[in-house]
C-alpha cells in the first residue's frame, strides 16, 4: 500500500500542484487529496476510479490518489489521525469509534451502501437455509470483521440461540476456503465479497447460500465516505468537491457498469474481469441503487432511520454516550437531490 508522510498541520496532507492543460497550457492549480478504500481495487470500488478517468475529480481542481485499505473497520483510525483526510468505511464502525473517542469527531458526508452487505454465507451441502439453521454448526468469522460485528443484533432480530453456535476465529484470508472445504459450516463476510472468493475457490454459484443481514431484520447503513474533523473545517469546499465528483462517478457506473469496471481492471490486472464485473452489479443491485435511492437521490440518509440503527448497534455494544444520527452523518457538503439522482 502506499503511504504519506504528515507535517505537523493536517493542510500538509493536501497540497498545491501546478499542472499545464494542454488545450491552452493555462497553469490551474490543483489540490493533491489521498483517498482510502476498506479493501482492494475489486468491482464495487469502480466509481471512484471512473471520476478519475472520466474528468471529475480533475474539473473540480483535485487530484486524486485512491489507496486500498485494511478493511471497513480499522481503517477509521486512519481518517482520525489524519493519515488519510477521507476514506470509505463502515458507518456502524464510526458509531462505535465515535464514542470510545468522543475528541476526535470523524463524520460521514457520502452514504454509499444505503443496504450494507453484511451477510452470512454458506454452502448447500451444509442444509442452512435460515438464520435459525446455524443453531448446532461452526460460524467462521474474522474478529474484525463489519459484518460479524452485527451478530449479537442478527441474533436478536431472528431468534437465534447464541450458545448452540460455535464462533471459530478465522483470518481473512482462509475464509471462504474453510467453508470451501467444510472446515466451517457458514462465514461472516460482505456478500459481494464471500460470494465471489468462493467461486473463485471451486464453488458452484448454485451452492453458495448468501443470507444479507438487512433482509433479515437490521436496518443498518454501510460504508460511507468520512472525514477528518480538521481537514473537513479547512478544507469544506476540498470535501464538497469531492463528493461532487464521486456521485457522478456513481451515476456513470449505474449507468453502464460493462464500461465502468474497464476503471477497475486497469489498476488490478491480475484479477477477473469477468468476476469483478459481477461483484460491481451485485453491489449496485442490493446495496447502492437501492428502492430508496433511486427514490431520494444518492449520498443522503433518512435521520429517522439513521438513528434507529444506532439503536440496534446498541444490542451489539454498550455505549458510554450513545452518538445522535448528527454525530455521525452530516449532508452539509451534498448537492441537491437533484443532482444526485441514480438512472433506474
Amino acid at each position: 500500500m502506499r503511504g504519506i508522510r504528515i507535517g505537523a498541520a493536517l493542510t500538509a496532507v493536501v497540497t498545491l500542484g501546478v499542472m499545464t492543460l494542454a488545450s491552452g497550457g493555462t497553469a490551474v492549480a490543483e489540490t493533491a487529496v489521498k483517498f482510502a478504500l476498506d479493501w482492494k481495487f475489486e468491482g464495487p470500488s469502480a466509481p471512484y476510479f471512473v471520476a478519475i478517468d472520466k474528468g471529475y475529480y480533475k474539473a473540480e481542481g483535485l487530484d486524486v490518489t485512491v489507496d486500498t485499505g485494511p478493511g471497513s473497520v480499522a481503517g477509521i483510525g486512519r481518517v482520525a489521525a489524519g493519515t488519510y483526510p477521507l476514506g470509505f468505511f463502515d458507518i456502524n464502525s464510526l458509531v462505535k469509534f465515535r464514542d470510545q473517542n468522543p475528541d476526535k469527531a470523524v463524520k460521514a458526508v457520502l452514504m454509499v451502501y444505503d443496504r450494507p452487505p453484511f451477510a452470512i454465507v454458506t454452502t448447500a451441502k451444509t442444509g442452512i437455509t435460515k438464520p435459525k439453521d446455524l443453531e448446532g454448526r461452526i460460524l467462521g468469522a474474522p474478529a474484525p470483521d463489519g459484518a460479524y460485528a452485527q451478530w449479537k443484533a442478527f441474533v436478536k432480530e431472528n431468534g437465534i440461540d447464541a450458545s448452540k453456535v460455535t464462533i471459530e476465529n478465522v483470518g481473512f484470508p482462509v475464509r471462504e476456503p474453510m467453508l470451501a472445504s467444510g472446515q466451517v459450516d457458514a462465514i461472516t463476510g460482505f456478500s459481494f465479497s464471500s460470494y465471489f472468493n468462493l467461486q473463485l475457490k471451486g464453488v458452484e454459484p448454485a451452492d453458495i447460500k448468501v443470507m444479507l443481514m438487512a433482509d433479515y431484520g437490521l436496518v443498518l447503513y454501510g460504508n460511507a465516505v468520512m472525514v477528518n474533523p480538521d481537514f473537513a473545517a479547512a478544507n469544506p469546499e476540498v470535501v464538497a468537491k469531492f463528493v461532487r465528483a464521486t456521485i457522478k462517478g456513481v451515476q456513470d457506473t449505474v449507468k453502464d457498469p460493462e464500461t465502468a469496471i474497464d476503471s477497475v481492471m486497469k489498476r488490478n490486472e491480475t484479477a477477473d474481469r469477468a468476476i469483478e464485473l459481477a461483484r460491481l452489479k451485485m453491489a449496485l443491485k442490493d446495496n447502492i441503487a437501492t428502492p430508496w435511492v433511486l427514490a431520494n437521490g444518492f449520498g443522503g440518509v433518512d435521520p429517522a432511520r439513521l438513528a434507529a440503527s444506532i439503536d440496534q448497534i446498541a444490542v451489539t455494544y454498550d455505549f458510554k454516550a450513545r452518538p445522535k444520527a448528527e454525530d455521525v452523518f452530516t449532508s452539509e457538503y451534498l448537492p441537491p437531490a437533484g443532482e444526485r439522482m441514480l438512472a433506474k
